[in-house]
């Protein structure tokens, strides 16, 4: 992106509205008020530098988690313009962090492209911090104004004279309205992370400075930008990619940037990661939709030029995607997000533009590089006759389950209603705990499958093993949905799909396995909100007649403290070691009950975590499954070695 003019000052600071509302509803504008609204907060401030890198005006961010959780954010960008805004009588930088919809990214002349999504970033950080203390330097002076909750006491004053300029934000997140206020470094990193590799030649220092005995500190810097992305994702999954370098596109249409980062590798596996404006799309959008169209046109018109293809013989769109990893993005001046949760870019007019710029570059690139070319090819057909092998085993077992009477499997105790508005499908692994989820459930809305058999390690296996394996088949059947590209949403037999496995190191396995097998066979459950995880608990504290069920140790602690207080009986303990040593009114009442339970919905960001997770644990390398399994061992409670 080419530079923009460096004329920056209070006359491009316009607002929208006040910010009274933010203290009282959070959740609007950072989404919870849980971990992931926490460590909003830090994006949020990240963002307003990512936008002066894009402007052309920022090379550095420093990012750091102070003790006690205080954030400090700086950059060496132009700084915040400080002069007093014409209509509000007050430094410009004070009305952007005191007032919502405040900033550059409204004005003529801020910003051309930005990365904040309603440019509310640094008031709603501002409104939900204990205190926030902004530091801004303008090449002739530093200022610095503090805040409480978002309202202050002095303006923002000179303290000191400086050749430099940048701005630096420092916050403590405030205790009344989260949660917890700990961040998680590995969050944290991953973004900043992102972020590095979206905007090339940038350099963030991120460091975690809460403990002096264990301080750590990345510096992430890639002059290769998206290119070194692929090249990290395929490191950290341990995968083999077919060609020596990224192939790499990119080109402009107007003041809209688009590029586009691909390579395929040894897996079954395909990896698109898109972003709009260095935001996640987790659910697509226009431009993953031009990437996938033109990718699929491209790679057959250069088989049928290079008399590779017969006649009749097309790629689908899965074949050509398998072993892909890519990354496409795209910097627009107005982006419009769609969807439940804004993760879908519905900017129509970027389509044809991703298609011709895909269409022609990578054309040219296959040209020049036959080899290449050859090695992509042969991954498809390969894929091509999996599929067709798939067909085959699929049209079998309709026929054996047509003429064997035998539709459903054996294994699955079925509901009475048959609107899937009202039904729900516990899978669970064992027939102890099935037979006591069996006997527990209400049999008019929940049915029960339970899992047995081999488990199949979907990290090395093509669709058509799907259909010959015995653990995964009566999932696809009960569902009724047809799996890859015969998946069909409407044929789905149940509401709620509800993945129920023991609290240990297996039945993080077993979840780690279904979520990784729908995220890559059957999606479009996952994107439908169809996907959930039962929290069984951890431990039952009893005195008496009086009983609880605890989640987690602190729970169990306070119960015990509850139950302690109110006799001279002794406080009994039972820790679950699984689902199985629930009776079935135990299993209702704390796990199925839908006026008592607690099922987690499962989104797409944790299915790609979970098919992280389950690259490591079921990949070739032992070292990295031994470092997952090490740092995970404290959350495992019952891990039998």
């Amino acid at each position: 992106m080419s530079q923009q003019n460096n004329n920056y000052d209070e006359n491009d600071i316009q607002i929208l509205e006040g910010l009274e509302a933010v203290r009282k509803r959070p959740g609007m504008y950072i989404g919870s008020t849980g971990p992931s609204g926490l460590h909003h907060l830090v994006y949020e401030i990240v963002d307003n530098s990512i936008d002066e890198a894009l402007a052309g005006f920022c090379t550095e961010i420093k990012v750091d988690i102070l003790p006690d959780d205080i954030i400090r954010v700086s950059d060496n960008g132009r700084g915040i313009p400080v002069g007093i805004h014409p209509k509000e009588g007050i430094s410009a930088a004070t009305v952007v962090y005191t007032i919502l919809h405040a900033g550059g990214k409204f004005g003529g002349g801020g910003y051309k492209v930005s990365g904040g999504l309603h440019g509310v970033g640094a008031s709603v950080v501002n409104a939900l911090s204990e205190w926030l203390e902004l530091t801004v330097k303008d090449g002739e002076n530093v200022w610095f104004q503090r805040f409480e909750r978002g309202h202050y006491d002095e303006q923002l004053k000179a303290i000191d004279k400086t050749s430099e300029t940048g701005t630096s934000v420092t916050f403590k997140a405030d205790g009344t309205i989260f949660e917890q206020t700990v961040y998680d470094y590995e969050i944290l990193l991953k973004r900043l992370r992102e972020q590095a590799f979206l905007n090339a030649g940038i350099k963030i220092t991120f460091s975690d400075l809460r403990d002096e005995n264990e301080i750590k500190s990345e510096t992430l810097h890639y002059e290769g930008g998206i290119r070194q992305f692929v090249e990290h994702i395929h490191e950290t999954r341990e995968y083999t990619p077919l060609s020596k370098e990224v192939i790499y596109v990119s080109g402009m249409q107007g003041d809209s940037f688009a590029e586009i980062a691909l390579q395929y590798n040894d897996s079954y596996n395909e990896i698109i990661l898109s972003f709009a404006n260095n935001i996640h799309t987790k659910d697509g959008g226009y431009h993953e939709v031009g990437f996938k169209n033109a990718l699929t046109k491209v790679i057959n018109e250069y088989g049928k030029k290079m008399g590779l293809l017969k006649d009749k013989e097309k790629l689908s769109g899965d074949d050509v995607r398998e072993g892909l990893t890519a990354i496409i993005s795209v910097k627009l001046t107005e982006c419009e997000f769609e969807g439940q949760t804004k993760g879908r870019l519905g900017n129509p007019e970027v389509k044809p533009f991703i298609e011709k710029l895909v269409q022609e570059k990578l054309m040219n690139f296959l040209e020049e590089n036959p080899d290449v070319a050859k090695a992509i090819f042969e991954k498809a057909i390969s894929a091509l006759k999996a599929r067709e092998a798939a067909k085959r085993a699929r049209d079998a077992e309709r026929k054996k389950n047509a003429f064997g009477n035998a539709s459903m499997p054996e294994k699955l105790a079925d509901c009475s209603e048959r609107d899937a508005r009202y039904t729900e499908i516990y899978i669970v692994e064992g027939d102890s705990a099935g037979g006591s989820a069996k006997q527990g459930r209400d049999r008019k809305y929940q049915a029960i499958l339970s899992l047995w058999g081999k488990m199949l390690n979907v990290e090395k296996a093509r669709i058509d093993k799907i259909y010959s394996n015995e653990k995964l088949v009566p999932v696809v059947t009960a569902l009724g949905t047809g799996i890859g590209e015969d998946f069909d949403i409407e044929k789905l037999r149940y509401g709620k799909v509800i993945i129920m496995a023991d609290a240990d190191v297996d039945g993080m396995h077993i979840r780690t396995l279904l979520l990784t097998f729908f995220f890559r066979y059957m999606r479009p459950l996952i994107t439908n909100g169809n996907v959930y995880i039962a929290q069984p608990p951890l431990f039952k504290v009893w005195r008496g007649k009086k009983e609880r069920y605890a989640f987690s140790d602190e729970e169990r602690d306070a119960f015990i403290a509850e139950l302690s207080e109110e006799g001279k009986y002794k406080v009994e303990v039972q820790r679950y070691k699984g689902l199985g040593e629930m009776d079935p009114e135990q299993l209702w009442e704390t796990t199925m009950d839908p006026e008592r339970r607690t099922i987690v919905k499962i989104g797409m960001e944790d299915a790609l975590k979970a098919d992280e997770t389950f690259s490591i644990l079921m990949g070739d390398n032992v070292e990295p499954r031994r470092k997952f399994i090490e740092k995970n061992a404290k959350f495992v409670q019952n891990l039998d070695i």
